[in-house]
């Protein structure tokens, strides 16, 4: 049986994710990296998870009781469960939930993660996204759509449905819901409309709405764009 530590420099979930914690993630900002193995229930987390917590990189050991510690206290429970269904059932580690830095600021995070298999193929730990919704990820929304990106007015039908199925999985607002937009197109180098355009052909090919649909659609918006075909050969 190969060795958790071994598994994290070879197979990282399916197609979704690299080998090793990628080197930028969107622009930096509200974007962190975590990986959480089910045995010993180790976690992993990126300088910006960190940052968002309010530590300085390496200075603390990401733990579960820590992770819980800093979770707000009406979202706790959920927080647990979320963590005791994927150690029960072999899932992703997935949803929204607000937490609390050192310095007592209130963060509103949604958490985007798929599963990580062993070369056997046996789930061993869930790896993905923390996504700050709360202030500089959402803050330059209009100014991309305005001065970076006016093609997007052409699309802006098919972009607003996108929008629309971010906001009913996900219940972020119609700003934030673009916020995640952006952030796949600058973290995959595809265009808005062109993401937008592949999620909506592909979402109702989804299960109906539960706590498995959410995870599979965590795993359609961070794969989507492996499968929009090369416009210039089109």
């Amino acid at each position: 049986m190969i060795g958790v530590r071994e598994v994290a420099d070879t197979r990282i979930g399916t197609d979704a994710w690299p080998a090793r914690w990628p080197e930028v993630v969107g622009d930096g900002e509200g974007v962190g990296t975590f990986r959480f193995w089910f045995v010993g229930e180790r976690w992993e987390w990126s300088d910006e998870i960190a940052r968002m917590h309010g530590y300085e990189p390496g200075t603390v050991e990401p733990t579960t009781e820590l992770l819980l510690s800093h979770k707000h206290p009406d979202d706790r429970r959920q927080v647990q469960d979320l963590l005791d269904r994927a150690l029960m059932s072999n899932s992703s580690f997935s949803g929204r939930h607000r937490f609390v830095d050192t310095w007592g600021k209130v963060h509103d995070a949604m958490v985007l993660a798929d599963r990580i298999y062993d070369d056997t193929g046996a789930v061993v730990g869930t790896a993905g996204y923390y996504v700050d919704l709360t202030e500089t990820f959402v803050e330059t929304r209009q100014v991309a759509l305005d001065e970076a990106l006016p093609d997007l007015f052409e699309a802006r039908a098919v972009i607003e449905q996108a929008k629309g199925v971010l906001m009913a999985v996900y219940r972020v607002s119609p700003e934030q819901a673009f916020g995640v937009l952006r952030w796949r197109s600058q973290e995959t180098n595809t265009k808005v409309r062109s993401l937008a355009k592949q999620l909506i052909a592909e979402v109702s090919d989804l299960p109906a709405a539960s706590a498995e649909a959410q995870s599979a659609f965590d795993h359609l918006l961070l794969t989507v764009h492996q499968r929009i075909e090369d416009e210039s050969t089109a």
